[in-house]
């Protein structure tokens, strides 16, 4: 069992007493170990004894995913290569890689924030945790071995892929907790269903989902899907990886680990601070990493802040699941359109399944939405009276969510790609003017 009942129920004003003792040290840690910060910081006038209280970080600049690029691989590392114990890096699907270092003391505290959200969704030493994340560069997969080690668990690292094995090895395995993507999570259980194995053959009871957003709607068709407690968690490599935050068993928000993550929100186009309960980007500072700390990290994603106490008894903010990227909204005819928006209305529609995909294109200087849709019976496709009713209703309800009018096709069951990692939900043609 891990709870560390002393740091994760202390006093808000004890809590803010430590992050600001943390964010003074990390500050000069930075200024004297890492040339860039150092240049940055100078440039701004701000050292460890000028920051005086928490807001003071307004005045400590940015660091953005294109400044760990521009120093690649190894530039903002803050301590010399044999520290390092660990090198983690994302894939590099839009430039270079980032790069991630960790020292022994930054593996540690990785695995106990990891610990710590799986203890806090009932994750016990007598479970049995079956890691679907692909391992390698990518730091989830590890993030969470770590961490559910630590805890006691009895973990199969089978990595992604090979669905049918990872079915048959949900059953022959007794696995009772999941770590993977939700969407392939839902694609999981369709395989495993049509395999003949049914929920009453399987044991789990713990979904620990991650690495992409993942609404309630579809959080409700997993549970279904697998008979499980579905739970989400947050992170990125260019702050540790899985453990920054993560729901408890009442799902209310995810908590914090406000000992090493000092969280804000912000305008995303002001840059400006907001107040507590508004949505803005989340803006993260590390206050303990040695390895590649991080001041101010924009991670583009926007959620809100929350930091009245959970009802399980944890004082630290707990962030809302995140609504979309700023940096992935999509902008149609002047309208704002986060594909988390779809996903929540298409996964309430009888007779459609959660996957679908979403095409941009571009007519006469006009940008227009296709969303194409899987229906979950193919006899429909015969039936066209019925088959126009839905996707009518389909229209209808996107238009009062979005404000905008989408082509909405509806298409064969299982005619869309599937993913074993994050899915890729976006084809934008916008360049490929017709």
């Amino acid at each position: 069992m891990f709870f560390q009942k002393d740091i994760e129920t202390m006093p808000r004003k004890e809590l803010e007493s430590l992050q600001l003792e943390r964010l003074k040290r990390m500050v000069d840690y930075c200024y004297n170990n890492v040339p860039f910060y150092h240049k940055r910081l100078s440039e701004a006038g701000v050292t460890g004894d000028k920051i005086k209280c928490l807001s003071d970080i307004q005045y400590i600049p940015f660091t953005t995913k294109a400044d760990i690029r521009d120093n690649y691989p190894f530039g903002l590392f803050a301590v010399p290569q044999k520290k390092i114990v660990r090198i983690h890096a994302s894939s590099g699907t839009t430039g270079k890689p980032t790069v991630v270092g960790y020292t022994r003391n930054d593996i540690n505290n990785w695995s106990d924030c990891v610990a710590r959200l799986c203890m806090a969704v009932g994750v016990t030493d007598e479970d049995v945790a079956q890691i679907s994340f692909g391992y390698g560069l990518f730091t989830g997969a590890l993030g969470l071995h770590y961490g559910l080690e630590k805890i006691g668990c009895a973990v199969i690292p089978i990595s992604s892929g090979n669905t049918q094995k990872q079915a048959m090895i949900l059953k022959d395995f007794g696995s009772t907790v999941l770590v993977s993507t939700p969407s392939y999570a839902m694609y999981m259980s369709e395989v495993a269903h049509e395999m003949g194995i049914t929920n009453d053959d399987i044991k789990l009871r713990i979904g620990l989902f991650g690495s992409e957003g993942c609404t309630n709607e579809l959080r409700d068709l997993i549970e279904k899907g697998f008979g499980l407690f579905s739970t989400d968690n947050y992170g990125m490599s260019e702050l540790m990886g899985p453990g920054v935050s993560g729901e408890c068993e009442f799902r209310d928000g995810l908590h914090f680990a406000e000992d090493h993550f000092l969280p804000e929100i912000i305008d995303p186009q002001t840059c400006q601070p907001l107040p507590a309960g508004e949505n803005g980007e989340l803006v993260i500072t590390t206050l303990t990493k040695e390895g590649i700390p991080m001041l101010r990290y924009r991670t583009k994603d926007i959620s809100r802040l929350n930091y009245e106490p959970c009802a399980c008894g944890r004082t630290h903010a707990r962030m809302d699941k995140v609504k979309g990227r700023s940096d992935d909204m999509l902008k149609i005819r002047g309208v704002n359109v986060f594909p988390s928006q779809i996903e929540s209305v298409l996964t309430n529609i009888e007779g459609i399944s959660p996957h679908y995909q979403l095409v941009l294109t571009r007519r006469n200087y006009t940008d227009y939405l296709e969303v194409k849709i899987e229906l979950i019976d193919a006899t429909l496709l015969e039936n066209y009276a019925g088959l126009e009713s839905l996707r009518q209703s389909a229209v209808s309800k996107l238009r009062t969510v979005l404000g905008i009018d989408a082509k909405v096709t509806l298409v064969s069951p299982r005619s869309l790609e599937r993913y074993e990692g994050k899915a890729k939900r976006i084809v934008d043609m916008r360049n490929q003017e017709v």
